[in-house]
C-alpha cells in the first residue's frame, strides 16, 4: 500500500495553499480560471465547505507540487 492510501484527507484553507504552493493570490486565481492565458487544467480544484467557503484536498495539492518538480527538472 502507498503511504498516501493511509493518510487521512485533509482540507487547506487559502493562506495555507499560498504558502505551500509559493504562489501569490493572483497567480493562484489565474491557474483557476479558464479565460485566463495562464490557465493551468492540472492546479488542485477548489471544494466548497460552506456557504462562503472553500478549500484545497491537501493530497491534491502535495501531487500537483511533485508534478512541478518533475517537470521543471526533465527538460
Amino acid at each position: 500500500m502507498h503511504e498516501r492510501e493511509n493518510k487521512p484527507k485533509r482540507l487547506i484553507r487559502f493562506p495555507t495553499l499560498v504558502e505551500r504552493v509559493g504562489l501569490k493570490k493572483g497567480a493562484i486565481e489565474d491557474r483557476l480560471n479558464p479565460a485566463s492565458p495562464r490557465y493551468d487544467d492540472t492546479f488542485p480544484k477548489k471544494i466548497k465547505i460552506g456557504k462562503n467557503s472553500v478549500a484545497w484536498l491537501e493530497e491534491e495539492v502535495e501531487l500537483w507540487i511533485e508534478q512541478q518538480i518533475q517537470r521543471s527538472r526533465s527538460v
